[in-house]
């Protein structure tokens, strides 16, 4: 979609608004609202005329005014969180002195929600498992931000990169980048173009200005499209013309509690400030406007897992010669020492520097050069601590100006903005510095009707891969990594040529009998690779030194493409969508339809998507349909929607749900429903163009592997490494385990089926319970393999030496890392089990239980298992918003199982969890304001919720809130 293109569509939203515009008779009512307990006036209370967007509020003095473009007979609705609703019909053009009394309640299960279905409904009768947050759960969180509170919610799995990174996912399939998974705020897709996954909170509205949230759990394709496979979370802030005034609020927090700066965190406490501001102001119930602004700055939680990830090369050496930390880089890339006589010009360097270190003749340091032991080693990484940037700060502006063009439409401009630092675990560890993504959004929406257009901007600022930084660093010391294999080649065959000589009696000869005697003695070897290390290091940078930081800066200075670490990606995506509502033509069913549209403009400059000469545009659109009918005396509700979508680089997808609730005696509801969903191959699943160093990274689209010439003298790395292996052991038939990689299959969206059979009741307002048992079956999964190619093919001849000894390493010239799909079948099960119980007095008690499976026996040997989600998991919450007079508090326990997690970057073992979250308010009712003290993680256990993650623990905090209309 071109500028021009997305001018004339919000310009079309403004002419369609402005036709729409008429003046009409007039209705006049006003009054007051009240307490029903205390008789006090009430601020703030949402007064809606029912089936129009007309509205206002009550003032300071519970008073209110509204003119309405009708005539009547008509209802208002007059609404506050924490009373129960009440309705008024209007038989009169002029109605002074009306006073309505609201009724405090604690409701539970009553809630109305949106994202089930796309239309209101009950949740009781939500034909799939759907979770809510309303405003008054967003306040009483006893986590340190609402959105880290998301984790308390059924079948729902929070994981975190940072302080202020958290991604969500349900049902199984987790990842620290979820591409399998929606979130939106106001309607707009919060994905960032270039990554295509949600970046948390980092541009949503701060807790100050969210109205509420809802969140399914599950496929929901049929209805949102691309990526919705494992759940949508719907987001929605306050509305300027319900929610006016003046708020504030200011937190200060600590964390790094009890930190151990031997393994490189902060080793005294650090502060943690966060700050808000909100203002809304309505002007004659016709044009309002509001201006949020939040900035938090912590130190980030640091990366300081040193677990070997090549421990499976040390065997009986005290220290692994070729160990690479989970968060240490520039230790990437290893080599097997015997590899390097395979390269005459190689050998004779090495037996030129052992006859230089030894004295002993290039005749007799030639044979110690080629016959080096089966060794694998690598260089020494830099620890996170050096090259990450800890500094994690957020700066969000969220802006709106609604205007009500009359009783039936109201026209609205969105603006979300978020920049910052933070720290995203992805492949590899990123350090997102100075990052920014922003969205516009211009909305004419009706009763029965919305059409809207958006787009998402991303800006990289100054971000970078950490792991590239180190390799950087490293290369300034010695060049490149070929030298320091040569240099601790060199190291090690003088060590072993030392040891012979002094066997010999001073002669140094080659002899095999006692090489292999050397290299069979562990003491021996610990001594001679620990010496080769040292000197190979001898030249290496320290970090905290002029050179180290200089050739930091360096790194950071230069953009991946131009042999640095930085990206460059001003990527954005532009959106169209609409719905409308047959409630008003069509009365004997509900019917709704949409179509969306959508193209991401790729623009990285080289430094991830072959895109410097210019960007690259990918379309796709979609449309669907959804009915729903009641029988049996309204107590069965029949659905079923069906929706198409296509992007232009895949077959387009088809996807139907079928749904049945049925009531019985009013409060138990039983639903039924299947679901199928896809997910297209990201934007870097599709076009990425990347050197890793020990790979190139392609995308799976056709057009990579014809560029690359992937499947010409090609091989799977698996059969790669098995030859390798041979080779090291002398087994003239090594080339013969080579399988060749003759055919790429073009990468497609992958699949899932979903069936869901679940149950609701609220029994007298006392008691909620909602369980839901699901079974899942994905295709056509999006995975990655690797293939390398020869220098040329095997001809029988002399030159097959040399064919072999080209695949014996590799780097971004030989190796590619290409999408595709996995051809097996996948299945996963799971269940949640929740209730909610309101005690008299206001107390509330809530537990909640989650079963996760994924069927190990549907699994073919080398899938990447990660389904990263803990089997059982269980929530348990108690609270109560006053105890005594404005006194409330609230405590959440939530706890999860150990489980083995899988990803590119680091795989391994997450510890079961069992963290304490707390809080205590208090009403300063003659500032209008609350005090907050509280803790996440009270007793301050280290834990981490992802392999490769960072060790959390406490953050403690006190916050003041400031709200004109606190009643």
């Amino acid at each position: 979609m071109s500028k021009l293109f997305t001018k004339r569509f919000y310009l079309s939203l403004v002419l369609v608004a402005l036709m729409a515009f008429s003046v009409q008779a007039q209705t006049s009512i006003s009054g007051s609202v009240v307490d029903g307990n205390t008789k006090e006036p009430l601020l703030g209370v949402s007064i809606l005329v029912k089936g129009k967007v007309v509205g206002t509020i009550s003032d300071t003095g519970g008073n209110y005014k509204l003119n309405v473009s009708t005539a009547p007979p008509l209802t208002l609705v007059f609404s506050m969180v924490g009373y129960t609703s009440s309705e008024i019909e209007i038989n009169e053009a002029n109605v002074e002195g009306l006073e309505v009394i609201l009724e405090e309640s604690a409701i539970m299960g009553q809630e109305v929600v949106v994202a089930a279905s796309r239309v209101e409904e009950s949740i009781l009768q939500s034909p799939v498992s759907i979770e809510k947050m309303d405003i008054l759960a967003v306040k009483n969180s006893a986590s340190d931000s609402y959105y880290k509170s998301i984790a308390n919610l059924k079948g729902v799995d929070v994981t975190s990169s940072s302080v202020n990174f958290q991604v969500i996912n349900a049902r199984g399939f987790s990842s620290t980048g979820n591409t399998r998974f929606v979130q939106m705020t106001d309607g707009m897709d919060t994905q960032a173009p270039a990554l295509n996954f949600p970046v948390g909170n980092l541009n949503g509205p701060s807790e100050l200005d969210v109205e509420g949230l809802e969140l399914i759990p599950g496929a929901a394709s049929a209805l949102y499209g691309p990526s919705a496979f494992n759940g949508v979370l719907l987001v929605t802030s306050k509305n300027p013309f319900e929610y006016q005034g003046l708020s504030a609020m200011y937190k200060i927090g600590v964390n790094h509690i009890g930190g151990d700066e031997e393994i490189g965190e902060p080793g005294s406490p650090q502060p943690m400030h966060m700050a808000a501001i909100r203002y809304a102001k309505a002007f004659n119930d016709k044009f309002a406007f509001k201006v949020n602004v939040a900035y938090s700055r912590a130190e980030d939680w640091h990366g300081t897992n040193y677990d070997d990830k090549n421990i499976a090369f040390q065997g009986n050496y005290a220290r692994n010669p070729a160990y690479d930390g989970v968060h240490t880089y520039g230790d990437d890339g290893t080599t097997n020492l015997a590899l390097l006589s395979l390269s005459p010009s190689v050998s004779a360097a090495i037996s030129a520097g052992i006859s230089g270190a030894t004295g002993a003749p290039t005749a007799i340091t030639d044979a110690y050069a080629q016959n080096l032991p089966n060794l694998t080693v690598g260089r020494k990484g830099f620890e996170e601590q050096y090259l990450v940037d800890y500094g994690a700060e957020n700066l969000k502006i969220n802006t709106a100006l609604h205007y009500r063009l009359n009783d039936r439409m109201e026209l609205s401009y969105t603006l979300n903005y978020g920049y910052g630092t933070t720290v995203y675990t992805g492949a590899q560890r990123y350090s997102l510095s100075n990052f920014s993504i922003m969205q516009h959004k211009l909305e004419l929406k009706g009763d029965n009707f919305f059409v809207k257009g958006y787009t998402t901007q991303e800006n990289s600022g100054d971000s970078y891969i950490a792991d590239l930084v180190g390799y950087s660093v490293n290369s300034v010391a010695t060049g490149n990594y070929s030298n320091w294999f040569g240099i601790y080649g060199t190291g090690v065959g003088a060590g072993i040529l030392g040891q012979v000589a002094a066997a010999q009696g001073g002669n140094p000869t080659y002899n095999q009998a006692i090489v292999d005697a050397i290299v069979g003695n562990q003491a021996a070897m610990d001594a001679i690779t620990d010496a080769a290390f040292a000197a190979a290091q001898a030249t290496a940078l320290e970090p905290g030194t002029p050179a180290f930081d200089a050739a930091k800066a360096a790194a950071l200075g230069a953009n991946i493409s131009d042999g640095g670490a930085r990206f460059n990606d001003k990527s954005n995506f532009y959106h169209a969508e609409g719905q409308f509502d047959f409630k008003n033509q069509i009365d004997f069913m509900d019917l709704q339809a949409g179509a969306s549209f959508r193209q991401y403009n790729l623009k990285s400059n080289g430094t991830i998507f072959a895109d410097a000469d210019g960007g690259i545009a990918i379309k796709e659109y979609g449309a669907y349909l959804q009915a729903s009918k009641r029988l049996i005396s309204d107590n069965l509700k029949l659905s079923g929607s069906l929706r198409f979508d296509k992007n232009e680089n895949f077959d387009g997808q088809l996807n139907p749900r079928l749904s049945a609730v049925y009531t019985v005696a009013q409060t138990h509801n039983f639903r039924a429903s299947y679901q199928t969903g896809f997910r297209n191959p990201t934007t870097q699943g599709q076009h990425i163009d990347l050197n890793v160093i020990t790979a190139q990274l392609i995308g799976g689209l056709a057009q990579y592997g014809e560029k690359y010439k992937i499947t010409e003298n090609a091989y799977t790395i698996e059969s790669v490494n098995s030859m390798t292996q041979g080779v090291i052991e002398g087994d003239p038939t090594a080339p013969t385990r080579l399988v060749p990689f003759t055919e790429h299959k073009e990468v497609k969206p992958e699949q899932i089926r979903s069936i869901e059979f679940g149950y609701r009741s609220n029994i007298n307002n006392k008691l909620f319970f909602d369980a839901a048992v699901y079974f899942n079956q994905f295709d056509d999964f999006i995975s990655q393999i690797r293939v390398r190619k020869a220098s040329g093919p095997f001809t029988g001849t002399a030159t097959d030496q040399a064919v072999v000894a080209s695949l014996l390493s590799g780097d971004n010239t030989n190796t590619f890392q290409v999408y595709t799909n996995n051809t097996q079948t996948v299945k996963a099960k799971g269940a949640t089990l929740g209730i909610d119980y309101l005690f008299d007095g206001g107390y509330k008690f809530g537990a909640n239980y989650n079963w996760n499976k994924l069927d190990d026996a549907s699994l073919d040997a080398g899938f990447l298992n990660d389904f990263n989600t803990p089997e059982h998991k269980y929530n348990v919450s108690f609270g109560n918003r006053e105890i005594i007079k404005d006194l409330g508090f609230n405590v959440t326990y939530r706890w999860q199982d150990a489980f083995h997690w899988e990803s590119s970057f680091a795989q391994g073992p997450v510890d079961a969890v069992g963290t304490v979250d707390a809080q205590v308010s208090y009403k300063l009712k003659n500032l209008k304001s609350i005090l907050k003290l509280g803790g996440s993680n009270l007793t301050n256990e280290r834990y981490v919720l992802n392999y490769g993650g960072p060790r959390m623990g406490a953050i403690y905090y006190l916050s003041i809130t400031f709200d004109q209309f606190m009643n």
